[in-house]
């Protein structure tokens, strides 16, 4: 009979995601067949799923931990912030609607019955579902009609036990805290907790831990020390996002959009020594010895074509372009490269249309119909072998779409400038593919030397190795039922 276990954690940011990945991974190479599951995530780092559909990224990596290809039932409601009170709201796989927050728990009844569908639908596939849970069942606030946490726990009759952040200090209130404000039939799910991002010597939080076992009554499942690997795995909130600025000598700086979607594409460049990764944030200016600038994706191109102005950023641009540098733009920054975005009906905001920056002769006009989809591409300079996904909306047209990026079954893809240093395509993960990055870099005068989807399993099994050295991962799974 299949059985369940939910991590949540006492917090946003805990480590939940990564807590799952590593235990997915100790599942399988105990031969169980186990599954990801999260009911509802919030991100704009989405995975394109081979039924057509998205979910967030950190469960498409789950699902590679767990040696699956992603589905949309192992993320059944995905909310995308296209603004600071609103969302779209993906369910199972597909757009249904945007709503403000305020509005959005009028959807949750509906939205439990897609959660216990999809999670049905894997128990009955697999021997183990290991559930995450989102933010904090701490946030009693927001406790009805969750589908999130312990409403969809308790929904489901799923254990749950809480992983506590003791990097960011307060553990113990963290977790003793949590207790004291969760309603008692919810503080009866719990069944025990453990301990995340420990540095230095574990030992020293002895009597911390047994404190919180007696406060609390509940069992400690041990104290994991800092995955110090974690940065080599794919990050799914914005705020992770690190640069690598004592790298190699090819400079590659990102701008980091205020709505920026789908960044897993810097992921691998990250990892090659050859490159010095650089995130430009709000305020900052762009590094007068860059050699490529990337302009990623973004949930509100518009919006974020503002952004990228109000910093100053479009200027920036100009000095780079004058002094020789190369720029990409991917999906949204591709978008924001063309001279113009329209979006006629409003899709992504305000109907209406803006100017862009005027580097690439395309133009862009939003439309209804997104674009879902795994794709295999050829590289148009160099031949080079590509795979990736597509998750936008819009349609680019223009003269410069005559030197496209890429060839994806014959039919022209992306645009290319005539002096050939600015591109755009709307193919993401493009950079995961070791043949086709080895002969970008090779063009920007650097090597590469990673193998990026080796360097992934490999960073999985340490990391299942690392759950094993430090927690009590027999009795975790053993309390799945």
């Amino acid at each position: 009979m299949t059985r369940a276990l939910m991590i949540q954690g006492c917090g946003s940011n805990v480590g939940k995601s990564l807590l799952v990945a590593g235990l997915c991974r100790v599942a399988k190479r105990r031969g169980l067949t186990v599954a990801p599951f999260k009911p509802q995530n919030m991100s704009n780092n989405a995975a394109v799923t081979m039924d057509g559909g998205e979910i967030g990224r950190a469960q498409a990596l789950q699902a590679l931990a767990c040696g699956l290809e992603p589905h949309t039932d192992m993320n059944p409601v995905l909310l995308k912030p296209e603004t600071d009170t609103g969302a779209q709201v993906v369910v199972q796989g597909k757009r249904l609607t945007t709503v403000r927050a305020r509005d959005y728990s009028a959807l949750k009844p509906q939205l439990l019955h897609s959660v216990l569908e999809s999670f049905q639908r894997l128990k009955t596939a697999h021997d183990l579902v290991i559930v995450e849970g989102a933010g904090s069942p701490a946030e009693v606030n927001l406790r009805a009609g969750d589908i999130a946490n312990m409403g969809f726990a308790r929904a489901a009759n799923v254990p749950v036990v809480l992983a506590g952040d003791i990097d960011r200090g307060g553990v113990i209130a963290q977790i003793v805290g949590t207790q004291a404000v969760l309603d008692p039939e919810d503080a009866e799910m719990v069944a025990g907790f453990l301990i995340n991002k420990f540095r230095g010597d574990p030992s020293l939080f002895d009597d911390g831990y047994r404190l919180i076992e007696d406060r609390t009554g509940w069992r400690g499942f041990g104290v994991l020390p800092y995955f110090k690997d974690a940065a080599k795995l794919p990050a799914e909130d914005a705020l992770d996002l690190r640069g690598t600025a004592d790298g190699g000598p090819l400079k590659i700086a990102c701008l980091a959009l205020s709505r920026i979607a789908n960044f897993d594409d810097l992921d691998p460049l990250k990892l090659e020594p050859s490159v010095s990764l650089t995130m430009v944030r709000a305020g900052e200016p762009l590094p007068g010895d860059t050699t490529l600038v990337i302009i990623p994706g973004s949930k509100s191109t518009r919006g974020d074509l503002a952004f990228l102005r109000e910093q100053g950023w479009d200027l920036d641009l100009g000095g780079h372009i004058r002094r020789g540098g190369h720029v990409l733009g991917i999906c949204g920054g591709y978008q924001m490269l063309g001279q113009s975005i329209a979006d006629p009906e409003g899709i992504e905001g305000p109907a209406g249309e803006d100017k862009g920056l005027g580097l690439l002769d395309v133009a862009t006009v939003m439309t209804p119909d997104k674009r879902l989809t795994r794709t295999r591409a050829i590289h148009a300079v160099s031949g080079a072998p590509m795979e990736g996904y597509e998750i936008h909306i819009g349609r680019t047209e223009g003269p410069d779409r005559a030197r496209p990026f890429a060839v994806v079954d014959g039919m022209p893809e992306g645009a290319t400038s005539s002096d050939g240093r600015i591109s755009g395509s709307y193919l993401h993960g493009m950079f995961t593919g070791d043949a086709f990055r080895a002969a970008f870099l090779e063009r920007l005068g650097a090597a590469s030397t990673a193998s990026y989807g080796t360097g992934v399993e490999a960073t999985l099994d340490a990391l299942a190795d690392h759950m094993e050295a430090h927690l009590d991962v027999d009795g975790l799974l053993a309390l799945a039922r």
